[in-house]
């Protein structure tokens, strides 16, 4: 049985680490809508979000203070006004007049001078942080198994990757900074209004309760909705993403009105999610602004019979009623916060979703890398399920270095699944895949990795130019070496002849190329990789036969002196490998040469008989159905 080690492995990237602290406090036990938008997971959410900027804490803590302090100012403005207003109507003072205006002059110039400052800082961080954390996670999708990428669509990744981290800023940045000075704001006008007149302040206190009461109710929709947004906006980058990449088929079936359907519908629903939350957050400012205005214009009513009866003077109540509009805005502007910290927790659970995912394959604590390599690779007693059902059943092979070895066999017999052990993109559930001698479980990926090239019928080439597509093998190759590369691979006679040569764009997966021009750049590729395994996937199966020929004359400079697995349902391709190992409904059921195989009643003469005419094309048919 294999080591249960593939996915216990302790993670090595120390500059995660604080991201995940908290990971099992964001999980929720039972998955529901209602713990995402319950007080402590909003808490627990916003924490990760800080935790985030802590490099830059004291750029962060900097900015804060600044902006603290222009809130303070902002705080002595009204009670500047106060003394203008009596020294001009009660006392009739210019010269009081002249000094308290000059005054507040100054303050202004000093409250625009720190919030420019405390600002700058403030956006500086927001900014370093976004970038940071979208390295972060591209790095974190970059250690992800295949199995992660087969199960997530590309759109649902690239949108977290873009939208979601942006929705991630505002919380980092200017919403906290409006945290604190609303805070500031409103706890210093309180304490100020309660100085000038306890009376007028009982009419504020009436109200903050009743607002932190809707705050809280009106919070958890909008929290709830924010999350569905950015599933729905997903859904519209996964949708567009698929069609326009696959824009050659969408045309082909002249199905462009069938994709802008399903794009359209997919914005639709964009739009009622985006609709609701807009109708829930309208409704909870305009009750907010109803409450507020309506405790003002009580204040104004009671102040103004204050002033009459002589109680209080004019400059007291305009004080006073600034210091109330004060309250008023910073409660309006924190129940908007509360909505903004809700739509950006509900954008970071996506998030932390991926970075709270373990990579299924990880090197061992142990593990050392794979030097001196000879090309050995040996399958033992392995058994491999992507689900439940097995894919292979108890493979065992051996290929000595240097050694040509074929796969042959129906479509889903397991071939390609053998093949994905070897660089380890999967580990078996059951036995050993071997490189030397040693368990691939005890030696780092990378150098796995390092050692494996492959050249496969869907060839992946990046929008480009061809001399970085070739040199993506060996990202330190010179001019030279890449031209050499592609002479070897029958390549450099096409790129000489194009007009800009090695520096001509491909095109997004290499659309203005051929496919045998596509196929000999990935065999340039794979030539300077130089690696000492080579996995070939039905390199030469969509071909015609002029650039099958340039094609496999390329790959037979290229198999030179290298271990070389081939998977071919071609058989004419693989009657020169040295061994041929026949795969059925997960198992080896045949192995020898071709003249062997041949000469043997079984699944490869049916599979030879199809392809070279020799016997019954019709009992081969028969034979073929019977196995299946």
């Amino acid at each position: 049985m294999a080591r249960d080690r593939s996915s216990k492995h302790e993670a090595t990237d120390t500059e995660e680490q604080p991201l995940k602290a908290s990971a099992e406090e964001s999980s929720s036990p039972d998955g529901g809508a209602e713990s995402r938008r319950s007080p402590k997971k909003l808490w627990t959410a916003l924490r990760r979000i800080f935790l985030l900027s802590r490099p830059y804490w004291g750029r962060l803590f900097g900015a804060l203070i600044l902006l603290s302090a222009g809130s303070l100012v902002a705080l002595v403005v009204p009670l500047g006004l106060r003394e203008l207003l009596n020294a001009v109507f009660e006392d009739a003072n210019r010269a009081m007049l002249d000094r308290l205006t000059l005054g507040l002059v100054v303050l202004f110039l000093i409250q625009a001078v720190v919030s420019f400052s405390g600002n700058y800082l403030l956006e500086w961080t927001g900014e370093r942080v976004v970038a940071d954390l979208r390295q972060r996670i591209y790095r974190h999708l970059h250690r992800l198994t295949l199995r992660f990428f087969s199960d997530h669509r590309t759109g649902d990744l690239t949108s977290r990757l873009t939208n979601d981290v942006g929705s991630v800023r505002s919380a980092v940045t200017q919403a906290l900074a409006d945290l604190l000075t609303q805070s500031l704001s409103l706890i210093g006008s309180v304490v100020l209004m309660v100085v000038l007149n306890w009376r007028l302040s009982v009419i504020i206190f009436v109200i903050v309760p009743v607002v932190t009461i809707a705050a809280i109710y009106f919070g958890r929709k909008i929290r709830s909705l924010a999350r569905n947004i950015q599933d729905r906006l997903a859904d519209t980058t996964a949708i567009a993403e698929e069609a326009l990449s696959s824009v050659r088929l969408v045309k082909s079936f002249a199905r462009s009105g069938y994709e802008v359907d399903r794009y359209n519908r997919a914005v639709d629903d964009l739009f009622e999610e985006s609709r609701v939350r807009v109708l829930v957050s309208a409704t909870f400012s305009s009750v907010v602004g109803l409450l507020f205005f309506s405790a003002l214009t009580a204040i104004f009513w009671y102040g103004g019979t204050e002033v009459l009866a002589g109680r209080l003077t004019t400059g007291d109540l305009v004080a006073f009623i600034f210091y109330a509009f004060n309250i008023a805005r910073s409660v309006g502007g924190m129940s908007r916060l509360y909505s903004t910290f809700n739509s950006a927790a509900g954008a970071t659970e996506r998030l932390f979703e991926l970075l709270d995912t373990e990579p299924e394959i990880q090197d061992a604590s142990d593990a050392v890398p794979l030097t001196d390599l000879r090309g050995d690779i040996t399958f033992d007693h392995v058994t491999f399920a992507y689900e439940e059902e097995p894919v292979l059943r108890d493979i065992n092979m051996e290929v000595a270095a240097g050694e040509t070895v074929a796969f042959v066999g129906p479509s889903g017999a397991g071939k390609s699944t053998a093949m994905s052990l070897i660089p380890r993109f999967y580990d078996p559930q059951e036995g050993r895949v071997m490189i030397d001698g040693q368990d691939l479980r005890d030696v780092t990926i990378q150098s796995v990795r390092s050692q494996v090239a492959s050249v496969s019928q869907d060839v992946q080439l990046f929008n480009s130019t061809i001399a970085e597509n070739i040199r993506y093998g060996r990202l330190e190759a010179t001019d030279e070496e890449v031209r050499d590369a592609a002479r070897a691979a029958n390549a450099h006679e096409f790129i000489a002849s194009l007009p800009d040569g090695y520096e001509a764009e491909v095109g997004e997966r290499g659309v203005k190329l051929s496919g045998g021009q596509r196929q000999r750049i990935a065999i340039a590729r794979a030539l300077l990789r130089d690696a000492r395994i080579l996995l070939l996937d039905e390199a030469t199966s969509s071909l015609d036969s002029a650039s099958e020929a340039l094609v496999q004359e390329a790959l037979d400079r290229l198999m030179e002196g290298r271990t070389t697995l081939i998977i071919a349902h071609r058989l004419s391709t693989v009657q020169d490998a040295d061994r041929i190992l026949v795969f059925d409904h997960g198992r080896i059921v045949q192995r020898g040469t071709h003249e062997e195989l041949f000469a043997q009643d079984g699944l490869y003469r049916d599979l030879a008989a199809l392809q070279f005419r020799n016997g019954s094309r019709e009992d081969a048919v028969e034979s073929l159905r019977e196995r299946q």
